[in-house]
């Protein structure tokens, strides 16, 4: 697994770079063929508008001046030309009406009628005359309006040209393409995301891999050891010696009694981590006080705390310590926080419980004089079957459920809980749970 996730996240971001370099080519190339194609579309509609006022000016006799109003050119000294008979909205709705047709709608353009003299000599030989741009992205295209059968009035009159001019060409392209673009960026995110959540998932399963072999190597050898315990004391009790010695009876069931309990609690211990994760437990919520069920649950530490000769002090400041609690749940969260200040503590260790109110609320500190842990171990504190490196200490047992637990049970019963450690000088876990007004 070390050695193919690196592997497979280098081959994902590699993939993801070649699609997003080949998209990035692709979009390019679009837009380059769709601005040739728009070009192409705008010199026929040019040419296509050129012959239909061609055609039009065919249509009208040479001496009627009917369209004298709106001019380009109101006085003509030359036969009339496409300037004389066509108004400037006439020409404008031809040409639109010729966009249309070629599925180009609403685009922004201008068009002038000009003149082979105003445009240059160089130019007059020319049948058909490329488009051509500025250094704004303007385009112009030009087309002759000759009449049929040859210039207008055997060359005594300069030619007449159509020129239409397409403003910023490149944006109107742009527009063209817009939901292509915005597809192409969407997809992309849509790999991006595909592709980190694919990478959290497999970091994720790694850790849960890592994480389940600790626990089942935890596990193994919290059971291991009361069963070799069990099993030596069921043989010694087939001793003969043994059998007829009451006292020794006694003490060896006594051994073996201590360690079923101790199985028992292994086994509740992961039994409650499941029903929280399912959410499955349903707290008997009834007004209790805080102060008993913190007294058994000192009673039920005794006995660690005076093999590791420690002290425990008790500072009961709060005057009122009602609150709505479930009995057992709440005392298993004091034991946990008390058991692992016991766990994890040095010589001299010392613990002290205080309580004291504020506010609505009753505020139960557990501080130890232990280990304590740093950062990322105080980050992480709270996540079901993590335990902190302990360093040069290898006999701390669990299955780094208890925390997890007590987090679980502090939530269901709308309570806080804050973690609070530095590295050799100890740890202070702080609950806070809402009190019930104590009536008159």
């Amino acid at each position: 697994m070390k050695k193919i996730f690196p592997l497979i996240t280098l081959l994902v971001f590699a993939s993801l770079l070649g699609i997003i370099f080949f998209q990035y080519v692709w979009i390019k190339q679009a837009l380059q063929d769709k601005e040739l194609q728009f070009e192409e579309t705008v010199k026929m509609v040019t040419i296509q508008a050129a012959k239909e006022l061609v055609n039009e000016r065919a249509k009208i006799s040479p001496f009627d001046n009917r369209k004298n109003a709106d001019l380009l050119f109101p006085l003509n000294v030359f036969p009339a030309t496409i300037a004389h008979n066509f108004s400037r909205h006439e020409i404008r709705t031809l040409i639109d009406k010729e966009f249309e047709k070629n599925n180009i709608k609403k685009l922004d353009f201008e068009f002038a009628i000009t003149t082979t003299s105003m445009i240059g000599d160089d130019l007059q030989s020319k049948n058909f005359y490329n488009a051509y741009s500025d250094t704004v992205n303007n385009m112009s295209f030009i087309y002759p309006l000759d009449p049929p059968g040859g210039s207008m009035a055997e060359g005594l009159a300069p030619q007449e040209l159509l020129v239409v001019v397409v403003s910023h060409i490149k944006n109107v392209v742009w527009k063209q393409m817009v939901w292509m673009l915005i597809g192409a960026v969407i997809f992309t995110f849509i790999i991006f995301t595909a592709f980190f959540i694919t990478i959290r998932a497999l970091l994720r399963q790694k850790k849960l891999s890592e994480i389940k072999s600790d626990f089942i190597n935890n596990m193994t050898h919290e059971f291991k050891t009361p069963l070799a315990t069990i099993s030596l004391a069921v043989d010694a009790l087939k001793n003969e010696k043994v059998m007829n010695d009451k006292t020794k009876m006694s003490y060896f069931s006594g051994i073996i009694k201590e360690e079923n309990k101790r199985m028992n609690k292994q086994v509740e211990t992961i039994l409650q981590a499941a029903l929280m994760d399912k959410e499955a437990v349903q707290l008997k919520e009834v007004p209790l006080h805080a102060h008993e069920l913190i007294t058994s649950a000192i009673n039920n530490i005794q006995l660690p705390l005076n093999e590791k000769n420690g002290v425990l002090e008790t500072h009961f400041n709060a005057t009122n310590d009602l609150i709505l609690a479930d009995d057992v749940h709440f005392t298993n969260i004091i034991n946990n926080l008390l058991d692992n200040a016991v766990k994890y503590s040095k010589e001299n260790l010392k613990i002290k419980l205080t309580t004291s109110n504020f506010n609505s609320h009753i505020r139960i500190k557990v501080e130890d004089n232990g280990i304590g842990m740093n950062k990322e171990t105080l980050n992480r504190v709270f996540e079901k079957f993590y335990r902190a490196h302990t360093g040069n200490i290898h006999n701390i047992k669990g299955f780094g459920l208890g925390l997890s637990y007590v987090k679980s049970v502090v939530d269901a019963l709308h309570g806080k809980i804050k973690a609070e450690s530095t590295p050799g000088k100890g740890s202070c876990f702080t609950l806070e749970f809402s009190v019930i007004k104590k009536t008159a």
